[in-house]
């Protein structure tokens, strides 16, 4: 196995303990979608929201940022969200977590999903993941695509499929202490 896959295969590893106690804010499932763009297309027969031109969704504590996207809700009222960039500026996501007070999860990529069902984050195209706390960063991924599952509290970095280890940069994972990290809490 080449050097470049042992070391994906050990940051993923790496990433799988990057676990704290906190989790995304609870409330936020219960409150309404504020969504805001240039132009925005509604299907209420299907649940689909097309949106175009500087999109804002808010939900909660979540905000989402970017240049096109789409909701579909399904039957039960989840929201599965897909925003992407622009040539010129990304996709971002921010989400204050539970717990510790000013604690966030802060990213962006070139796209940003998010399945509001199984609270799965998704990140693609020199994507990159913060947890902050009162606006320090304590942890901070990057890689071509991270998955985020707060519900097991997992980070996943990945590269793209099929790529060339010598076209990628390597998956970076910077993690502050646990102890240090809590005690400032």
């Amino acid at each position: 196995m080449s050097l470049f896959h042992n070391l994906i295969k050990q940051v993923a590893i790496l990433t799988t303990c990057f676990i704290t106690i906190a989790y995304a804010e609870k409330a936020d499932q219960d409150k309404p979608i504020v969504l805001e763009a240039e132009k925005v297309s509604v299907n209420d027969v299907q649940q689909v929201y097309e949106l175009d031109g500087q999109v804002l969704l808010t939900k909660g504590s979540i905000l989402i940022t970017g240049e096109k996207g789409n909701i579909k809700v399904d039957p039960e009222g989840y929201e599965y969200v897909d925003v992407q960039g622009s040539p010129e500026s990304t996709a971002s996501f921010r989400q204050r977590r539970e717990g510790p007070a000013n604690e966030f999860m802060q990213g962006h990529g070139q796209t940003v999903t998010y399945n509001a069902k199984t609270e799965l984050l998704t990140l693609t195209g020199d994507a990159k993941l913060k947890r902050l706390h009162n606006m320090q960063m304590l942890d901070q991924l990057r890689g071509w695509k991270i998955d985020y599952d707060d519900v097991l509290q997992r980070y996943q970095v990945t590269p793209p499929p099929n790529a060339k280890a010598e076209d990628l940069p390597l998956a970076k994972a910077i993690l502050s202490p646990r102890r240090k990290a809590t005690l400032e809490k």
